[in-house]
Order: structure tokens, then C-alpha cells, then sequence
């Protein structure tokens, strides 16, 4: 039964990611109503760009969400170690420093274009609205999946207690026996409860947060690989590629602590590491009748870049940096307070000097 739950979960947020890359394209293949921007393109030359983007990406990204989930070989990287948190917390900041540094003022950038009409556009803050929308749309999905699953265990936990206590009646023991094996009973349950809910809660973190990455990405490799100016694409190269890889270390440690089975680990990893090399693709096929400037991908853009950012922007201050920072283990260490805090820091301001590139 857990295991159907875990794949329905995982299907759902795939298709949710697969329909956003058939539909986004179309979408942005637009004519253009507003004046294009006088450029000299080099389509030979801006394609070798886009192919060493593509091959460069697909390694940081396979690289990046594979560290952590070296843990389980690689004893020092596991998720019992203190270095696992320095390494989340400087993950965390990159996804932080990408929603507020790169993608919300990208978003803000696309949906306040002077090629937008005045009416609606210039008349709402559309960008805040949605970011702000999805914001708590992930608040709302992460409290919900979690109340019910917590709720099905707590029924489990309590079905399984009056099976022991019917059982006992039929069983002729001593009062102390029977006294430590109900107590025994209501503990096991107790924390094997808490156990699976923690669980349950990691696996929605790792799955809503690569919805968000994906979302992302896709923009990105749609966007780079659409683009017919080298000069603009040469610095997107590097910056990009650092920036996947370490998104990709921050995802691969939610699933890394979330303990999917093999199958799942290998096809959510994959997927991230193929979504912006297949953007990239995609925007290399529709560069002839793309248009940035068109109405249509102006606000598609902007609408995803801002739900992409309201996702990031939770997942990275509630899920990730909030969880970790309020943990046990991390309050009563100092020292490891103090790393944690500096590995933010340098993941956030590293990524927001790169988002000037990017």
C-alpha cells in the first residue's frame, strides 16, 4: 500500500513536469507584436554554444544530484554526518539566491515588459501575486499530504493496539506480562508512527521541490536554446552549469534523506539532470519561429519563472534551511551552527554573483 501511495505521488508530479514541457513551447511560439531587438546572429556559431551548454549541463546536473546519494558508499557524505548539513545548507542557499537573485526578477522582468499591454498587465503586480499564490499553494499541499498521512498511521497504530489487547484475552499470562506487552505495544507504535512520518514529510519536500527545479529549467533551456546570439549565450555556459549543479546537490540531498527505493532515486535524478538539456533541445527546434519578445512568451515566461520562485523560495526557507536549522542535533552544537550559518551564506552569495551571468 505505501509503496502504490509513494508511486501515485511520483506520477503525479512527473506528468505535472512532462505536460509543462509539451505545452510550454507551443505556447511561446508566437508571433511578435513588439519591435525586436537589433542583434547579429551567428547561427553556426551560437549552435556550437548550445551543444557544449547542452553536454556540460546534463554532466554538472548527473554529477550534482549524485553526491549525496553517494552517502550510503561514501560513509563521510551520509545523512547521520555533520558535513551532510553544511552541504544542504549551501544547497539551500544556491536554491534560495536562484528564486530571489534569478528567477523572480526574471519573472518581474517579462510580465512588466513595455511589449505587454497596459491592461491587465500594468495594472496588477502579477509577478508577487503568483509567486505569492504558490507560495501557499506548497504550504498547503505539504500540510495536507502530511495531516493525512500522519492520520492513516495514528488508524494503523490503533488497529494494531486492539488486535494485541483482543489477543491478550484469550492468553492466560500474569499481570506484569500482560502490562509490558501492551506498554510495548503502544510505544513500538508510537515511534514506528513518528518514524514513517517523518519520512512521508522528506519525500513530499524532495518531490514538490523538484517540481519547482523542473519548472525552472525548463524556462532556462527553452530560453538559452531558442537564443541566436553568441555572445549571449558563451557566459550562460558556465554560469548555468554551476548553477545545475548545485541545485542538483540540494535536490539529491531530499532524496536522499526521503529513502526512496532505487527505481525512484534513479528516474527523479535522471530527470533532473535531462530537463534542461531537453529544454535546451526543444528551444534549438521551435529557434526559428520563437520570438522573446511576443506577448505570449513574454507572460507564459513570467508566469512560470514566478511560480518557479514562489516554490523555490518556501521549499529553501521552510523545508530545507528551517528543518535543519531547528534540528536537535544542529542545537546543541555550536560549531555546527556556526559552519551551517557560513555555508549558507557563501551558497547564497556564491549564486547570487553567478545569477549576474545567468
Amino acid at each position: 500500500m505505501k509503496g502504490l501511495k509513494q508511486s501515485t505521488q511520483t506520477q503525479v508530479v512527473f506528468m505535472l513536469c512532462i505536460l509543462s514541457l509539451l505545452v510550454l513551447p507551443n505556447l511561446v511560439a508566437s508571433e511578435c507584436t513588439c519591435d525586436k531587438s537589433e542583434e547579429t546572429h551567428d547561427k553556426a556559431k551560437a549552435l556550437r554554444f548550445k551543444i557544449v551548454a547542452l553536454v556540460s549541463i546534463l554532466m554538472a546536473s548527473t554529477i550534482g544530484v549524485c553526491i549525496p546519494l553517494l552517502g550510503k558508499i561514501i560513509p563521510a557524505i551520509s545523512p547521520e554526518k555533520d558535513i551532510f548539513f553544511l552541504i544542504k545548507a549551501f544547497a539551500a542557499g544556491v536554491i534560495l539566491a536562484t528564486g530571489f537573485i534569478h528567477v523572480l526578477p526574471d519573472a518581474f522582468e517579462n510580465l512588466t515588459s513595455p511589449c505587454l499591454s497596459d491592461h491587465p498587465w500594468g495594472d496588477f503586480p502579477f509577478t508577487g501575486f503568483v509567486a505569492m499564490c504558490t507560495s501557499m499553494g506548497t504550504l498547503m499541499v505539504d500540510a495536507y499530504a502530511t495531516a493525512y498521512f500522519q492520520k492513516s498511521h495514528l488508524q494503523k497504530a490503533q488497529v494494531a493496539v486492539t488486535d494485541v489487547e483482543k489477543e491478550e484475552e484469550h492468553v492466560e499470562k500474569n499481570d506484569v506480562d500482560l502490562h509490558t506487552h501492551v506498554t510495548h505495544g503502544h510505544a513500538h507504535g508510537h515511534v514506528s508512527s513518528n518514524k514513517s512520518s517523518e519520512l512521508f514529510r522528506h519525500r513530499v519536500i524532495s518531490q514538490v521541490l523538484e517540481l519547482g527545479i523542473v519548472v525552472h529549467s525548463v524556462v532556462i533551456g527553452i530560453t538559452l536554446g531558442a537564443s541566436m546570439n553568441s555572445e549571449t549565450i558563451r557566459p550562460l555556459v558556465a554560469a548555468l552549469t554551476f548553477h545545475q549543479f548545485f541545485e542538483g546537490m540540494g535536490l539529491g540531498s531530499c532524496i536522499t534523506q526521503a529513502k526512496f527505493k532505487r527505481l525512484s532515486v534513479i528516474v527523479m535524478g535522471l530527470f533532473f539532470s535531462l530537463t534542461t538539456p531537453v529544454g535546451i533541445a526543444i528551444g534549438i527546434g521551435i529557434s526559428n519561429v520563437y520570438d522573446d519578445n511576443s506577448p505570449t512568451a513574454l507572460i507564459v515566461e513570467g508566469i512560470f519563472n514566478a511560480a518557479s520562485a514562489g516554490i523555490l523560495i518556501y521549499m529553501a526557507l521552510v523545508d530545507l534551511l528551517a528543518a535543519d536549522f531547528m534540528n536537535p542535533k544542529m542545537q546543541k552544537n555550536s560549531k555546527l551552527q556556526i559552519g551551517a550559518n557560513i555555508s549558507l551564506l557563501l551558497g547564497a552569495g556564491f549564486m547570487s554573483l553567478i545569477a549576474k551571468w545567468a
